[in-house]
């Protein structure tokens, strides 16, 4: 240890001035055991200058009395009496204990920068948890066998099987007991979730504004056809536009990558904190998505973690978290964010924000809606001139119909600033081209667009 470094770096995550022992030290010693560890220095001030403590030759042994007899479990640090500009000092070094958390009187501690924050109930039992390697999720339920989806334990030993990552046989029951999503003949939490009555919610809403909702969905079924209902409801809330490269394909473009907003949404039920019985919330707005769940990050990961590419993941669920890295959904533990990063980077207008918020986990998926749909508007036209041979007019017309089926001629005519009788005339051009052709009548009916796609026809809407 050197000493001189450490009072000149200052107070930390992993260093502590005090001008005299107390329980203050104490404290401080059980939120480092209960964090990474790290050093408390007595006899200095704030800024780490000697304070010229009474500091006897039998103090040391005292204070480590007094340090074991506070604590549970007891702690023991090491301490090392110096001597710095004529004045002794204490220095206490403590490493992070494995079996935590650790009490100082019936009360537990963290570290936090360079303070001490008192654990919430919540904490106190991931911190539990983390020490014993147990997780929330693997805890038997006084729930019958009968009551997990048969089927939709087939699909899960099915998809299974596909991906080659364990190796199952015939019988289910087998099967989940190995996997421990059975255990003492019960089905685990992580079973009930993926299979069966679980009583856990996941509500998605369509706002308007943030007092303005325009649909919504509740979710409360196993999540193994959970997560592909909210996906159905997200897609239909974002936007979707087309381009069209020279080998007649025609290109998807979503406001927002679907890979990205998967990860999110599996993020947000696998590693949520199922102590907590608050609904997984996500709300889609009209430039932006917000993913809300509850427990803030498990483990000692930061925000700041998470926003690098080599952060060590720490898993909450640990059972549920296989089930879908057997099943393909999870590719490599730890690896979430940084996929969503990759796939973001085809999408320079949107932004990734990630938050804590009291005892949840926010991520803001922003878009700048303007600018995004200008290029893509613009990408749109050029295609379809380049494509079909089309005049600025013409293309600009295709494009409106394939955004808007039911646009109406004089609508046309107002958007594209041209006259009725330029836009009849477009219009006709487009039919005999076979682009375009008026279903039902003038009042009522909509405009079905016919693009090449390999000998069919492409209805975008």
């Amino acid at each position: 240890m050197d000493i001189q470094n450490l009072l000149a770096s200052g107070e930390s995550e992993t260093v502590e001035f005090k001008t005299a022992f107390g329980k203050e030290v104490i404290i401080s010693l059980s939120a480092f055991a209960n964090t990474s560890g790290g050093h408390v220095i007595v006899g200095v001030d704030d800024s780490g200058k000697p304070t010229g403590s009474d500091i006897g030759a039998e103090s040391a042994q005292r204070y480590l009395n007094e340090i074991k007899n506070a604590t549970y479990p007891q702690i023991i640090p090491h301490v090392k009496t110096l001597n710095l500009s004529g004045q002794t000092i204490l220095a206490f070094t403590i490493h992070e204990y494995p079996i935590k958390p650790v009490a100082y009187k019936n009360r537990y501690y963290k570290r936090v920068q360079n303070s001490n924050h008192l654990l919430s109930l919540e904490e106190i039992v991931d911190l539990q948890q983390q020490s014993l390697n147990i997780s929330f999720d693997a805890f038997p339920r006084q729930e019958s066998l009968e009551s997990l989806d048969g089927s939709l334990i087939e699909k899960f030993i099915d998809r299974a099987d596909a991906t080659g990552r364990v190796n199952l046989g015939d019988d289910l029951l087998t099967n989940l007991t190995k996997l421990k999503l059975i255990q003492q003949g019960k089905p685990t939490l992580a079973a009930l979730l993926m299979f069966g009555n679980h009583g856990y919610s996941l509500h998605i809403g369509r706002f308007k504004a943030t007092d303005t909702i325009i649909d919504d969905l509740l979710l409360k079924t196993p999540l193994m056809s959970a997560l592909n209902e909210a996906m159905v409801f997200i897609k239909k809330h974002i936007n979707l536009s087309y381009s069209f490269d020279g080998s007649l394909q025609r290109k998807e473009h979503w406001q927002y990558p679907i890979e990205a907003l998967r990860e999110l949404l599996l993020n947000a039920v696998v590693h949520r904190d199922y102590k907590n019985t608050s609904d997984v919330v996500i709300k889609i707005f009209d430039d932006h998505i917000l993913f809300t769940n509850p427990g803030r990050i498990y483990g000692n990961l930061t925000i700041e973690d998470l926003k690098r590419d080599d952060y060590v993941s720490s898993i909450r669920n640990k059972l549920l978290a296989e089930a879908f890295y057997l099943i393909g959904d999870i590719e490599k533990y730890g690896t979430g964010f940084i996929r969503i990063r990759e796939w973001l980077r085809g999408y320079p207008h949107i932004s990734l924000d990630i938050s804590e918020m009291g005892d949840f986990f926010r991520v803001d998926v922003r878009s700048n809606v303007g600018c995004q749909e200008n290029d893509l508007k613009n990408d749109l036209k050029n295609d379809l001139r380049e494509q079909y041979g089309l005049t600025d007019n013409q293309a600009d017309i295709l494009r409106a119909v394939i955004q808007n089926k039911f646009i109406t001629q004089q609508q046309l005519s107002e958007k594209i600033r041209i006259t009725p009788r330029n836009i009849r005339n477009n219009i006709d051009r487009l039919k005999s081209k076979g682009l375009v052709k008026r279903v039902g009548p003038n009042r009522g009916g909509f405009w079905q667009v016919d693009l090449p796609d390999n000998g069919r026809s492409v209805h975008p809407y």
